[in-house]
């Protein structure tokens, strides 16, 4: 269902994760998040760190926000984006030196990615994973509360998580997996319960996975689905599932794109409401495989990502509305949703880049919204009444 977007014509959006202030550098430790709130300090810095997050989202005239993952520690490569819910599930324990992803493609020392990798030390599964203190509809409520536009949630998919782990319980990851969908699952009808008007489910599982050796099956890539479908049963809010091509430390996996043709299928079956897909890096060339789709026969929106999270240099305004102006020669502009083409992280942009990106996004689509005779959207950040003078 739509709620969020709902009758929006190019709505605007962040995808989650933000770079930290300088001082924020307390970090959750592994504590659950209501645990945490009762710390003084920790909770002092993640209420002002979300405040700044949604002040610059609003300044930029953003339509849905996010409160820039805040609940993911400062680690290296991102680590908290798997193991802020690894650490609070139950049956999981300890760590070990390595990790699956060391054999990962050309890592290998003096590969960036190599040096991400060998700092996550993945944990045991050694009991049946059936619950565990997440606090997601807490974390959401933290920032609603702040601002009167939509918060968005995000969290990483169940298909990925098993990266992250060893299974020494399951007989087999499929079964560990639909486990952790089930627990998933609960803690999203709870946020949708509370009124979070929009979840977002990270899933690069389908398309990265087409392009190992061997490629994902088409059992495979069916299991993916169920999996996805598993988590967001009965959830009853706008559901976005997020595609991209890579986010740790600020890199991507691959420096010229893959498509995603061989996952289409598949992502237009997932029981979700939007499917957003990396685009600024490629110039939309994606845009194309919806040429002859029916997304309303889906019930589907396509949010594409029109600035580059892995890119210092802020795309103008005239370069996000090329964008979306290519992008539209295919999907039609009541199904197009406007984003990045994942979160700016906490340790590769600065919080000003992430600002100007943030910005130029707006201004872009208000040009594009412009041509089509629709209303801008105010952009405090670029009211000339505000300007040093």
């Amino acid at each position: 269902m739509f709620v969020a977007t709902r009758d929006k014509i190019l709505p605007t959006a962040m995808i989650g994760s933000f770079p930290r202030p300088a001082w924020f550098n307390e970090n959750l430790n592994g504590r659950p998040f209501k645990v945490a709130m009762s710390d003084s300090k920790y909770r002092e810095q993640y209420h002002d760190a979300v405040r700044c997050y949604l002040s610059e989202q609003e300044q930029a005239g953003l339509d849905i926000l996010v409160d820039g993952d805040s609940r993911n520690d400062l680690e290296v490569g991102g680590r908290s984006w798997f193991f802020y819910t690894i650490e609070r599930l139950s049956g999981i324990s300890g760590f070990r030196d390595s990790s699956h992803f060391l054999d990962y493609g050309d890592m290998r020392p003096g590969h960036i990615l190599y040096e991400v990798q060998e700092s996550w030390h993945p944990p045991t599964v050694e009991g049946q994973i059936d619950g565990g203190e997440l606090h997601f509809v807490d974390i959401w409520k933290t920032a609603q509360k702040m601002t009167r536009n939509p918060v968005k949630f995000g969290n990483i998919c169940a298909t990925c998580l098993p990266m992250m782990l060893w299974n020494e319980h399951y007989p087999s990851d499929k079964e560990m997996i639909m486990d952790i969908a089930a627990v998933l699952n609960e803690e999203y009808k709870e946020l949708a319960k509370a009124g979070c008007k929009v979840i977002q489910i990270e899933e690069p599982v389908h398309h990265f996975n087409c392009q190992m050796e061997p490629p994902a099956s088409d059992s495979d890539l069916k299991f993916y689905n169920e999996a996805f479908n598993r988590q967001v049963k009965d959830v009853e809010t706008e559901i976005w599932a997020h595609t991209c091509w890579g986010n740790p430390n600020q890199q991507s996996f691959y420096w010229e794109r893959p498509s995603y043709d061989r996952a289409l299928d598949y992502f237009l079956d997932m029981k979700c409401d939007v499917i957003d897909l990396e685009c600024a890096s490629n110039q939309a060339r994606d845009a194309a495989l919806f040429k002859n789709v029916d997304l309303k026969k889906y019930g589907k929106k396509i949010g594409i990502g029109v600035v580059d999270h892995t890119r210092t240099t802020v795309e103008s305004p005239e370069m996000v509305a090329d964008t979306i102006r290519r992008a539209l020669e295919f999907i039609p502009e009541d199904r197009l949703v406007i984003t990045a083409d994942c979160g700016f992280g906490r340790e590769g942009l600065s919080r000003r880049i992430a600002y100007y990106k943030c910005v130029s996004l707006v201004l872009g689509t208000n040009i594009v919204r412009s041509e089509l005779g629709l209303e801008e959207k105010y952009v405090a950040a670029s009211d000339n009444l505000y300007s040093f003078s």
